[in-house]
């Protein structure tokens, strides 16, 4: 059985339809001194269950504390399917006293619970989960989801990727399109200071720009800097207004006006996140992932 994360009740049903299971929604509340209390509709559990939801500011807590209370009841295993995996962007000490926050999450999370799904999680100096979390886990891919939103909504699509570390998208994605890609150059001096320039920082755009309607890709949308100067710099160039996608629509800013006036038709993002701008469904390979869990 699945066990939603308060919040996350919609995820928890997609996955329960398609795995063909009950979802249990527990009860979580606070006494009046803040300290959290929790119950399960349940007096036994057999067998495995997973905790569904992301995990945001303050719910590792819930998630403890739900798995504790599964295994009381009799749970013999209990996973987390995550769609949004949180600590993954501090994975390296940058400056002198900076914590690895990372790696202290992947430690927090290994020992609350036996295995992790996840979608697309941000690995950028780290070539797997593998380096971080002690416990089996199994990523979930964005890429077919979006390549069939893409192949129906946008013609002649080129795809962009607005940096580096979105090679690993938008080439998965344009390999089952068949169609041309092109990644960026970004330079980030501050969480909302990034500038973004022609590969090998030629001055004119690529040729395989020309005659397509091109399609950035990004893993996540928090502030929206990049994806706003990667249109920026797309529309300079005089090409189409491009469709910006992003994985994981963390929205930490209001970007979607100020893509709009950038130049961009419009953004949409996968549904790991609730967001106004969810279009593309990727309950699939989350329920695919997790039946190689159980």
């Amino acid at each position: 059985m699945l066990i939603a994360i308060p919040g996350n009740e919609a995820h928890a049903a997609r996955l329960g339809e398609r795995l063909g299971v009950e979802v249990l929604v527990p009860e979580v509340r606070h006494f009046p001194d803040g300290e959290m209390y929790v119950r399960l509709p349940r007096e036994a559990i057999a067998g495995d269950v997973a905790i569904v939801g992301n995990l945001e500011a303050n719910s590792f807590l819930q998630v403890a504390f739900l798995a504790g209370t599964a295994r009381d009841l009799g749970a013999v295993r209990v996973g987390l399917v995550a769609p949004y995996l949180a600590y993954m962007r501090q994975d390296a000490c940058f400056n002198a006293g900076e914590g690895v926050t990372a790696r202290y999450f992947a430690r927090l999370v290994s020992s609350t619970v036996d295995w992790l799904v996840t979608v697309d999680p941000h690995l950028h100096r780290l070539d797997s989960l593998d380096r971080v979390y002690s416990i089996p886990t199994t990523i979930a891919r964005a890429a077919p989801a979006i390549a069939r939103w893409i192949a129906d909504e946008v013609r002649d699509p080129v795809l962009v990727g607005p940096d580096a570390e979105s090679a690993q998208w938008v080439s998965a994605v344009a390999d089952r399109l068949g169609a041309p890609y092109v990644i960026l150059e970004k330079t980030r001096r501050g969480d909302r200071d990034v500038s973004v320039a022609w590969a090998g920082a030629g001055p004119a755009a690529p040729p395989q720009l020309d005659g397509h309607t091109p399609v950035l890709i990004d893993d996540i949308v928090s502030t929206g800097r990049t994806m706003l100067e990667a249109t920026r710099r797309l529309r300079a160039a005089g090409t189409a207004a491009p469709m910006c996608i992003a994985i994981h629509a963390v929205f930490a800013d209001a970007v979607g006006d100020e893509l709009v006036a950038a130049g961009a038709s419009g953004i949409i993002t996968c549904d790991t996140i609730a967001h106004a701008s969810n279009r593309i469904c990727v309950a699939d390979p989350i329920a695919d992932a997790v039946r190689s869990r159980l």
